[in-house]
């Protein structure tokens, strides 16, 4: 259950009295508690102790009412109420056990007395200090899960941005990590096609000049000597009439052989050839 304080007495409604009354019993229970729990430990400084951190506990789960914060076990929450009512039972059952230790039952009986009435008048104060128009804890609990849900939304929209700005980063830095690989590659391509051409220039300059120019006649008999040289190179009639006569029993069939290898021969010369060879050959003429 969560309570809303009025934070401006000027601008707002003057607090109940039954405010007043609380804060009194608050005080009066504190004194006495505090006086009583310290002659009950015959300890002096460290009784007072006791006492002091009793009173503070109480205090503080009247402001954990008031604010109406919860404890969340096993999915469960669970208000201030029972811890306020808990601390209040085990002051009262000291302040009992004073009396009785002291011989005094009226001590024994007025002392939880002023305990629990103080905080039954503090359980009627918060409720005075309730907002009308204070939201349900359920509704509370229901906007927080709002709120809740979007901060989750939003941190993991944020996250993810993130890690794509992360990976738009790296990807660039691999494509500007190539791009420098390839205008090295271009640039000693570059050079090496300059050194090329300077070395190209250099070897021209340093070359003789040729004479190309032949005379005509050189000119001719230099073809004279290349036809020479290719009819030099060609099988003679008489080897190829041989060859064929070796092979083919009619004279006729070798002789348009020899004509098919060596066709600017002569006919009546190439049959006289394949004659001889096949007399060669055989001992006589066909």
């Amino acid at each position: 259950m969560r309570f809303r304080a009025k934070t401006s007495a000027a601008s707002g409604p003057r607090p109940p009295a039954i405010l007043y009354g609380a804060a009194a019993l608050a005080l009066l229970s504190l004194i006495w508690s505090g006086y009583a729990i310290t002659d009950l430990m015959h300890s002096g400084p460290f009784g007072l102790s006791v006492a002091i951190a009793g009173d503070i506990g109480w205090i503080t789960v009247l402001w954990a009412e008031y604010r109406g914060l919860t404890i969340q076990i096993k999915d469960k929450d669970y208000s201030a109420a029972p811890a306020g009512w808990a601390i209040a039972l085990g002051v009262a059952a000291l302040l009992a056990l004073h009396g009785h230790d002291v011989g005094s039952t009226g001590q024994g009986i007025a002392g939880p007395f002023v305990v629990l009435v103080g905080k039954v008048v503090w359980t009627f104060a918060l409720a005075a200090l309730r907002d009308p128009a204070a939201l349900t804890p359920e509704q509370e609990a229901e906007i927080a899960s709002v709120i809740r849900d979007s901060e989750y939304e939003a941190r993991l929209h944020a996250a993810r941005l993130g890690q794509l700005d992360r990976t738009a980063d790296s990807e660039i830095a691999r494509i500007r990590a190539q791009a420098r690989i390839t205008l090295a590659r271009d640039e000693v391509d570059f050079e090496i096609r300059l050194e090329r051409l300077a070395k190209g220039r250099e070897i021209e300059h340093r070359s003789p000049l040729a004479i190309t120019a032949i005379p005509a006649r050189e000119h001719a008999d230099r073809n004279r000597d290349q036809n020479t040289n290719t009819q030099a190179e060609r099988p003679s009639i008489a080897d190829l009439a041989r060859d064929q006569v070796a092979i083919t029993p009619d004279n006729a069939i070798a002789v348009q052989a020899v004509l098919a290898l060596r066709p600017d021969a002569h006919e009546p010369s190439v049959a006289a050839a394949v004659r001889k060879a096949r007399s060669k050959m055989t001992g006589g003429y066909n």
